[in-house]
């Protein structure tokens, strides 16, 4: 099912965005309490009228939204780890993730998030052969390989060039479902849908955009709606 809309994504951020401030980058721990407080003073915002507040990190006062929309956006948060999941559970409207880890889906669940949207990002990238999509993943997108606790601490943009330049296309491809192969694409989707997830969000790699979409119209879609089925 496709669904048009929007919602506001929220996580404990990346030191690439936000060491500019000048303020020192704290453990993933003290950003999860951070995040908490900040999603509690978005919501009293959407509330209406004025809002002050005086917590551990933040201080607001009368502050006010003066133009609230309608209907107001669910909220979803960002988790990779069983901390940031159970936080998620505990806050959010919904779950974003790259891992297809049922034990983050079950956290996430049991702490409050029964029910509500879960969602979890592929990377894919879409080739005429398996080759030229490996030295396209490679090429473009060897921050898959990555380590996840570096993506978060890694200040600036060439210091994600350095850790990519160490990056193999072998271990990019074990991140990025490579080449034209639809029963690759199946399983990994099927993978995600097994460990809880209920939404797959599909990212392409590369310049094959339409050809990937084509691809999946013509391979994957078909599939999906048997498992529906």
């Amino acid at each position: 099912m496709v669904r048009a809309g929007f919602f506001l994504g929220v996580g404990t951020g990346e030191n690439l965005n936000e060491h500019i401030i000048g303020h020192r980058w704290p453990p993933h721990s003290v950003r999860l309490e951070m995040l908490k407080e900040a999603v509690s003073i978005i919501r009293k915002l959407w509330k209406g009228g004025y809002c002050t507040h005086e917590g551990e990190y933040f201080i607001v006062e009368n502050a006010r939204l003066y133009t609230l929309p309608q209907t107001l956006p669910p909220i979803y948060m960002a988790a990779s780890g069983m901390e940031a999941a159970r936080a998620a559970g505990e806050i959010a409207d919904g779950l974003i993730s790259t891992v297809a880890n049922k034990k983050l889906v079950e956290t996430f669940e049991d702490a409050g998030g029964q029910g509500k949207p879960k969602y979890v990002q592929i990377h894919v990238c879409y080739a005429p052969d398996e080759k030229a999509a490996r030295e396209t993943a490679h090429r473009q997108w060897p921050v898959a390989a990555i380590p996840g606790s570096l993506h978060s601490a890694l200040a600036t943009p060439s210091e994600f060039i350095d850790a990519a330049s160490m990056v193999t296309e072998e271990q990019v491809a074990e991140k990025v479902v490579c080449g034209p192969d639809p029963e690759r694409h199946k399983a990994t989707i099927r993978e995600c849908i097994e460990a809880g997830y209920d939404h797959v969000y599909i990212h392409q790699v590369g310049p094959e955009q339409e050809q990937c979409i084509e691809f999946y119209q013509r391979e994957i879609f078909p599939y999906l709606q048997k498992l529906a089925a």
